[in-house]
């Protein structure tokens, strides 16, 4: 922390700017205020919609418009700096408004689901009301599903105690939890946390891996029954809310009203335990290049062309991203330098400024923001192209489509970034010939699939291990969590690693648990990335074009039928077979490099 800087101290050229949002604080106050008087006028028509439904559904929308801004400019300006006081007090009060106009919208989908079918069926298929078709077109679609008016109003009025797992979880995790000092090799001792824990288990000393991978997963492991019990209560919140809601079990209801089959998930779990053998090559290849007897949990993280690093500034970063991105389009590309220097980006850490890296891109009437934490590595500038991959996606959809049928799924959501860091690499494969060098980059693509369709699917398959015993009435006791989280990670590693028993815990860390079946779109979501980026670097234009319908989409399509407009059907296999033979063929590509260097 000593050598981060204030906002203040970094040049604002490297700031984002929310003026474009509001000028002023008086501005957003004044947006404030009437983001309220919209909240009143649209509670007043609880009870009234079935006298003019059209009108209810345009007023519902024009109240959601002028909510974004107001909470964006809120949301951003605390993620900027988490101690402003100021940006906190904002924060707080956009929160509580948000929640005010969810409760007061409470009424709107019943009423409508009140109204006879042919009446729902003629205002969708109405030109007058043709921004609004997709969204009534799901209201009937999810008719089984939803709820009498009280009963809606009811379970949005336990939304704070239906979310309480998830916000218990993070207050243990956050500020409850501790893990016992790092020990280092001079004698000195060094803080332990979720957070500094990635240079430790990255590290060239084994023994430093091996400690921090032992103390976090006792750490967590200490409190495994209480872990055990919260985690407990998500699951049987997921399957209560599925079953009120008249889903046969959670996995329908996460997936249903994104009409994503299941069988999607299905593949995705099929698919990955068909490429287990290509990992286990990749794991082999792992222990061989490490000189180790015996491959362990904690060596997975570890680079494997270790004195190798690429100095990556800011500037030079986005050079190649630009560079690497020419097969998107010269229009793509000026909206990229536009977000460099058009104030779009918050680039380099700071005191106060939120971890990671975002992109928010519900701002219609202005331009997505980007925060990035900027460290001069190729991570880093992968980053900018992963987050600018979700700005041109959410650019394009809010440029395309309206309100209504801007917004995209969770299954797309990742693909437009992921789609670009794939493109960047083949250029910087290009760009950077000598052998080590190469070895880098396909190590990271390597770690990549390992990191995201591999762990990730993993992960997917033990929420639906948690949810299928709960569906069965059966005890979610730390034992039977952790034996089940054991076996699959037996089952993904056991041929090639030594699975260390504290694996049993890591369970325990996962937020992404707490959002009932989600994780699965990030395994999904790289797979049809890769598919499309070879589509890009094949057919050229072609591709191109195809990849703009899709990104053009929003939800005026299904999920599904988005991926299709650029040549991707996920609702198949292929595609996921597709980017398994990728990652066999970088595989080989990788150990050509790695031989070049013996």
């Amino acid at each position: 922390m000593a050598n981060l800087l204030r906002s203040d101290e970094i040049d604002p050229k490297y700031h984002w700017n929310l003026a474009h949002i509001f000028p002023t604080f008086e501005a957003w106050e004044a947006a404030f205020k009437a983001c309220e008087a919209d909240i009143r006028t649209f509670a007043a028509l609880d009870g009234h919609v079935a006298e003019d439904p059209r009108g209810a559904i345009r007023t519902y929308f024009e109240m959601q418009d002028r909510l974004m801004p107001v909470m964006d400019y809120a949301f951003l300006s605390r993620e900027a700096d988490n101690g402003d006081p100021k940006a906190q007090a904002m924060f707080g009060r956009v929160m509580g408004l948000v929640t005010q106009a969810q409760a007061a919208a409470a009424f709107l989908e019943p009423e409508l689901l009140s109204l006879d079918l042919a009446v729902l069926e003629e205002i969708q298929k109405d030109p007058a009301m043709t921004d609004y078709s997709e969204f009534v077109r799901r209201l009937i679609r999810e008719k089984p599903h939803t709820l009498p008016k009280e009963e809606e109003r009811l379970l949005a009025s336990l939304g704070e105690v239906l979310g309480a797992p998830d916000n218990i979880y993070s207050m243990m995790t956050a500020v409850d939890l501790h893990f016992p000092d790092m020990e280092l090799p001079d004698g000195t001792k060094a803080t332990l946390t979720d957070g500094t824990w990635g240079p430790f288990r990255e590290s060239a000393d084994r023994s430093l891996r091996k400690q921090s991978f032992e103390k976090i997963m006792q750490g967590y492991g200490a409190f495994g029954t209480t872990f055990a019990a919260i985690y407990g209560a998500s699951v049987k919140k997921d399957c209560a809310t599925a079953a009120a809601r008249h889903y046969p079990d959670a996995l329908a209801a996460a997936m249903d009203p994104l009409e994503i089959p299941r069988s999607v998930y299905e593949n995705l779990i099929a698919v990955i335990h068909e490429s287990l053998p290509v990992l286990q090559e990749y794991l082999k290849l792992r222990k061989e290049l490490m000189g180790v007897d015996e491959l362990h949990m904690y060596d997975l993280y570890c680079p494997l062309i270790p004195d190798y690093t690429m100095d990556m500034p800011y500037e030079k970063a986005f050079d190649l991203v630009l560079a690497g991105l020419k097969p998107m389009g010269e229009d793509y590309l000026a909206k990229l330098r536009e977000a460099r220097d058009g104030g779009w980006i918050d680039v380099y850490p700071a005191v106060g400024k939120s971890s990671g890296a975002f992109s928010s891109g519900s701002l219609r009437h202005v331009h997505p923001y980007v925060l990035l934490n900027h460290n001069d590595n190729l991570d880093s500038a992968f980053t900018i192209a992963h987050e600018l991959g979700h700005s041109m996606h959410s650019f394009y959809s809010n440029t395309a489509q309206p309100l209504p049928k801007a917004d995209y799924s969770l299954f797309v959501a990742e693909v437009a970034s992921t789609c670009n860091e794939a493109v960047m690499l083949r250029h910087l494969l290009k760009e950077f010939p000598e052998p080590k060098a190469q070895a880098y980059l396909l190590n990271h693509f390597l770690e990549q699939f390992r990191t995201t369709c591999f762990r990730q699917t993993m992960f997917a398959e033990f929420e639906l291990i948690a949810h299928g015993m709960a569906e069965r009435g059966e005890p979610l006791t730390r034992e039977a969590l952790c034996d089940a989280y054991y076996k699959l990670n037996q089952t993904y590693y056991g041929e090639s690693c030594t699975v260390d028993e504290w694996i049993a815990n890591e369970w325990m860390r996962i937020p992404h648990f707490y959002r009932a079946y989600y994780v699965y779109v990030y395994a999904t979501g790289l797979c049809a990335a890769i598919t499309l980026s070879e589509r890009i670097l094949n057919e050229g234009e072609k591709a191109v074009a195809d990849v703009r319908k899709f990104l053009s989409a929003g939800s005026s399509v299904t999920p599904i039928e988005a991926l299709k407009l650029a040549g991707v059907d996920m609702a198949s296999p292929e595609p996921l077979r597709k980017a398994m033979s990728v990652f066999r063929d970088t595989l080989k590509q990788f150990e050509q490099a790695v031989k070049q260097l013996r």
